[in-house]
């Protein structure tokens, strides 16, 4: 038994805890406030994990934790399947008035798998087909169909086999590592014609129900596609008959200075995948497409006993209206990371590239510029030395060579300034003693 605080509560973890539940950070968390997180033993960080794209409007925001304290004294939990209530149409309302879509319909579940699932069940109705197409290096959740459609295999889907039939992978528009150097564009069309490459060789595009895809890739590192890829996406969708499915789990809800990310792209979607930020902490997440898709699968099909529970669905409207807000300051929190993002790179030979679309962004660690060799052990020690020096980052990518930066919409400049100058100086401290 340890004698702080926290090795005392990390013992007590390993005995009753799975190890299959895997902890980022090795502290135990006091308090979280905006964009701050107190540990047990009183240390203060600046957190740029936000719960992993949850806190875009910081912890425990005021408004939102008053909605759901008045909530609480009216219902917790009567069913959607069972009872109508009224948070959940309000918050279908307010979706669709924000959604890219026209005549569009929503439903609301507990978490981001639940709503990529829900999304092909409702693709597969529509079409009456059985095929879905995803992309290398995605991640679209831990469910079976979920993971079958993730182009990331450790630790994803390690031990998992077999996985789901007729779910086919193309290549996403991976710039930075185009084997050929291809020019963007050349990238995003190397991409599409991998698409056409399945009619062909797997299955007939008159067999695909969908073509699901993030606008910003997440845990494959925040990688953003050329401008071209939508609208060739679109365009292919478009030409067979197939539903475009666009999963914002991560990128969605404000992240990358607009609601919904796609609209960087000009691209219209036929269904969207939402949740992390949409609840502000509270487990839920939506599916919102064109009606007539929606309107497909057939009553009782879709739903689940907490599916849009009533507390999450008043923090997510009151959530909407701070995201909103929090979208004007949105481009200047870009303008400040990419600054400093531009300036460590300089500075730092790890830092292979760096990238993101408005707010959300990264940086990749590579053990040699030329070769590209990726540093997926320098990449956790710059995560390490960080937090020992107040600041908490997430790592992402195929080759964990990635760390992102999720910082709040809300985050004051002085306080983003204070968080990359710790990575600043993590970054120093690896590349001085290779560790």
């Amino acid at each position: 038994m340890g004698t702080t605080k926290t090795e005392v509560l990390k013992a007590e973890r390993d005995a009753v805890i799975a190890k299959s539940v895997r902890t980022a950070m090795d502290l135990f968390v006091a308090e979280a406030t905006g964009h701050t997180i107190r540990d047990v033993e009183g240390r203060e960080y600046v957190d740029f994990t936000g719960g992993i794209g949850v806190h875009t409007t910081g912890h425990r925001p005021e408004s939102v934790v008053r909605a759901v304290k008045k909530q609480l004294d009216r219902y917790l939990h009567l069913c959607v399947m069972v009872f109508n209530y009224e948070p959940y149409v309000e918050l279908a309302k307010r979706l669709l008035a924000i959604a890219p879509m026209k005549d569009a319909k929503s439903a609301f579940f507990n978490s981001g798998s639940e709503a990529v699932e829900n999304g092909v069940k409702t693709a597969r109705a529509y079409t009456k087909r059985p095929g879905v197409i995803s992309f290398r290096n995605s991640f679209h959740g831990r469910t079976f169909m979920c993971l079958s459609l993730t182009g990331k295999y450790r630790p994803y889907k390690v031990g998992f086999e077999p996985f789901m039939p007729h779910v086919y992978q193309a290549s996403f528009p991976y710039h930075y590592r185009c084997a050929d150097r291809h020019d963007a564009s050349e990238c995003a069309q190397r991409s599409l014609d991998t698409v056409e490459d399945i009619f062909h060789s797997q299955a007939a595009a008159d067999k695909v129900a969908a073509i699901i895809t993030e606008p910003v890739q997440g845990e494959g590192g925040f990688i953003v596609p050329p401008k071209e890829f939508f609208p060739g996406l679109r365009k292919i969708c478009d030409a067979h008959g197939i539903v475009l499915i666009d999963d914002e789990v991560q990128a969605g809800i404000g992240r990358t200075g607009k609601m919904f990310a796609i609209e960087h792209f000009r691209t219209t979607p036929d269904l969207i995948t939402t949740a992390k930020a949409l609840g502000a902490g509270l487990p839920i997440s939506g599916l919102t497409g064109k009606a007539e898709i929606m309107d497909a699968p057939v009553p009782g099909s879709i739903g689940g006993t907490y599916g849009g529970n009533p507390l999450a669905c008043v923090a997510a409207i009151e959530n909407l209206k701070l995201i909103e807000k929090a979208l004007t300051n949105a481009p200047k929190v870009a303008r400040l990371l990419e600054r400093r993002l531009d300036e460590i790179a300089e500075e730092h030979a790890l830092v292979g590239e760096h990238r993101g679309l408005g707010p959300m962004r990264a940086i990749e660690l590579v053990k040699d510029r030329a070769t590209k060799v990726p540093a997926a052990d320098e990449a956790k020690a710059v995560q390490r030395e960080a937090r020992e020096r107040g600041a908490l980052f997430l790592t992402a990518g195929t080759f964990d060579n990635v760390i992102r930066l999720l910082p709040p919409l809300t985050t004051p400049a002085d306080v983003l300034e204070k968080g990359l100058d710790v990575l600043d100086a993590a970054m120093a401290a690896v590349e001085r003693t290779g560790r």
